[in-house]
Parts: C-alpha cells; structure tokens; sequence
C-alpha cells in the first residue's frame, strides 16, 4: 500500500512539475528520492540527477543518499553531500559528517574533517549534529577534548528535545563537568530524558527514586514502574539518538 501511495503521489509531482516548468519544492524533491530509493525507479534517479546539476541542493542532497548504498559511487556520494551542504542544506552537512566520522567501505573514517560539518548542521538548529558534536568534544574524538564545548553542544541539542544528549548533561551537571555542579539541574534533566522514554535515564531515575535522596523520597513503587518500562523500552530497541 505505501508503495503505491509513494508511485501515485510521484506520479503526480513529476507531472505537476512537468506542466508548469517550474522548480520542484524540497517535498517534491524528497518523495522523488524516496520512490528512487524505495523502488530502485531509474526514471526517478535520472530527475533526481537532473535536478542536482541544475544546483538544486536538496536534490544533490537526495541523490547522496542514494549513492551512500552503493559501493562504487559513494564518492559520488561525498561529493554530493558537500555540494549540497554549502548550498544550504542543513541534513546534508549532517549526512556528510556521518559519512566522514563513521567512515564506509571505500570512504576511510575521519572524525576530524567530519567536525566542522556538524557544527555547520548544530548551528542551523539540527539536534543529532548537536549531540554528536558534543561527544566529539567529550571524547576527544577528532577534536581536542573539551568539556565546556561539549556541554555547549549538549546543552543545544538538549533544547531541541533530544534525550540522549539531556541524559549525558544530567550526568555533567551531577559531576560538575565542563558545567557548574548543580545537582538539581541535573536531576530536571534526567526527569525529561526519562519523559523522553530515554531508556538509560528511566534506570537511572529508577535507581535514583528506590534509593531516594535530597531531591525526591524513596519510592519503591515508582522505582518498580520506571524498571519495568526501560525494560520495555530496551526490548523494543529504542533508537539512541
């Protein structure tokens, strides 16, 4: 069903597109790298293609990510992410320092050139880049390590919802790292990661409440419901990031 939903909608895009001899809209472009991917559909590719030399960056930025499967063009891939990055697109830079740091078959890792794509991507408001940014400077990975730029870029991606990166400043803020101790702060912290059925933060809030301590009384009840539900969390393999 959602294949012939994605072909019938593409269908229609490419012939509104066609009709009206105008630039195609990120959204447009988009469902087009879906139903390229998706379906391995050569007509899609070849618009996708044929947007991305006319400079079209979301499109350069689509036609990466169809090459990043494919062994013998993932240069093409890098290549692409990079046009598309300097063009504007906030993903692409973030795609592209994934590619850098993470390192493929035929694309050696290197967490250093990725660095500066993902600040590109952080400072335009994306929350993953924000995150991995971060624990490039807690881990000295690529960059000189760094606990208050670390705490910086968790504390961004923190403020765009991501759980991981609340999670990781709680623990800052308990143990005073690159922040000023404020236990608290981190406490806050390590409730919303756990609102954010952050599996890690669940246990440790569970820990926390069955134990009790100055900032909330001993709950054994509430320790059993939080144990239970990172369990579940876990079994349903909760995405990290």
């Amino acid at each position: 069903m959602q294949r012939i939903v994605i072909a019938s909608l593409a269908a229609a895009l490419l012939f509104g597109c066609q009709l009206q001899h105008e630039k195609p809209t990120s959204a447009q472009i988009e469902v087009i790298g879906m139903k390229a991917k998706q379906e391995a559909d050569a007509h899609a590719e070849r618009k996708l293609m044929a947007w991305a030399e006319n400079n079209m960056p979301v499109a350069q930025r689509e036609l990466a990510i169809l090459y990043q499967s494919r062994p013998t063009q993932r240069d093409d891939a890098l290549k692409l992410f990079e046009q598309a990055a300097r063009g504007g697109d906030t993903e692409a830079a973030f795609q592209l320092g994934e590619m850098l740091r993470i390192g493929v078959l035929g694309v050696p890792a290197a967490p250093a050139a990725a660095a500066p794509w993902y600040a590109i991507a952080a400072q335009h408001q994306h929350a993953k880049a924000a995150l991995v940014l971060g624990l490039l400077y807690k881990n000295g990975e690529g960059v000189k390590r760094d606990d208050a730029q670390a705490a910086h870029w968790l504390a961004q991606a923190s403020e765009r919802g991501n759980a991981h990166a609340m999670f990781l400043l709680s623990n800052f803020y308990n143990e005073g790292t690159g922040v000023p101790q404020d236990h608290a702060q981190a406490r806050l912290l390590l409730e919303e990661a756990a609102e954010h059925e952050y599996p890690p933060a669940i246990q440790e809030l569970a820990m926390a409440v069955q134990l009790g301590d100055a900032l909330s009384p001993k709950d054994e009840l509430r320790a059993s419901h939080l144990m239970k539900e990172a369990s579940e969390h876990r079994r349903n393999n909760w995405n990290r990031f």
